[in-house]
């Protein structure tokens, strides 16, 4: 899918056909789409082509007439569980000829905030800016999806305390997954900021330069976030294993307790039924409630002894 966009004294509007000056935004193309857009704006379709693989790292790549920015962002593998999330490139290019274009084999909801008009100041005609805005935008879903990891972790704390499944440890086993690429790709993007804050890929003007230092900001803090988080996950991840475990052999354990005391009147009820004589306790009308009053007794006995062994 392609789409063209433009502003016009601060109006954000949708082209139908290519002009100067304009965002084509294009999402998980076609190699026809990708091919004409290459011929209509003269950018290398080697550029555009490279960001079909979803593999694709985070980079900068200078070509004959355009030069190609790569970062990863954010995006849920499997909506049955709460934040299994993985990366994805998403392709920047500049093109010499008055174009920009970004690309991406997914929709990108960051880029939504730009056609919706929620991000200040922002002009298409201002590429290098366009770009700074795109990549602040990045590292600040960054910090968003990590602040609801953390929130989520913290519910998760209490149920573990009495769980004795394993279905929470998974949860927390994808979320620790997640990090991992969050703190890889992070870091990965880090690299791509600190080579266009030196100016020499692209030209910074005198305003970019606070907005470049905030987009660096915003990413160092969302590496650290991930590294925090994750290393608070492993050792909980260890420490509730253990919990899982303990709580499981108490239920056991009181189920084996359980299953003493209730033994008792079987016994009782087993050893008086055989066929001997049982005197005066077989021919007494009250032989029945005696039998149940004395396997009451040793059945709370029983209770007593394991209590204090804390078996109950």
């Amino acid at each position: 899918m392609v789409n063209i966009y433009r502003t016009d004294n601060n109006e954000f509007k949708e082209l139908k056909i290519l002009q100067k000056d304009c965002w084509i935004d294009m999402i998980n193309p076609t190699y026809e789409e990708i091919k004409d857009i290459s011929n209509k704006t003269n950018t290398d379709l080697d550029l555009l082509t490279k960001l079909l693989d979803d593999e694709e790292l985070p980079r900068i790549e200078v070509g004959d007439n355009a030069t190609l920015i790569v970062v990863d962002t954010p995006y849920i593998t499997d909506t049955r569980y709460k934040h299994k999330y993985n990366t994805d490139p998403l392709g920047i290019i500049i093109n010499n000829d008055g174009y920009f274009i970004t690309i991406s084999l997914k929709k990108q909801s960051l880029l939504d905030d730009f056609k919706n008009s929620k991000v200040k100041n922002f002009d298409i005609k201002k590429k290098t800016k366009f770009v700074i805005q795109i990549l602040l935008r990045v590292a600040g879903i960054y910090q968003k999806e990590l602040i609801s990891i953390n929130n989520y972790i913290n519910k998760k704390e209490k149920t573990l305390y009495k769980s004795t499944n394993n279905k929470e440890l998974i949860d927390l086993l994808n979320i620790e997954k997640t990090l991992v690429y969050f703190s890889t790709s992070l870091k990965a993007n880090d690299a791509v900021l600190e080579k266009l804050s030196k100016g020499n890929v692209i030209t910074l003007y005198e305003d970019d330069s606070d907005l470049m230092e905030d987009a660096i900001i915003e990413n160092k803090q969302a590496i650290e976030m991930a590294n925090i988080y994750r290393e608070i996950l492993t050792s909980m991840t260890d420490t509730y294993a253990t919990i899982i475990s303990n709580n499981l052999n108490d239920v056991m354990k009181f189920l084996a307790g359980i299953t003493i005391v209730f033994s008792i009147p079987t016994m009782v009820a087993s050893f008086i039924g055989m066929n001997v004589p049982l005197g005066n306790i077989g021919s007494s009308k009250l032989s029945f409630i005696l039998i149940i009053l004395i396997s009451f007794i040793l059945s709370f006995i029983i209770a007593i002894i394991l209590k204090k062994k804390n078996m109950l």
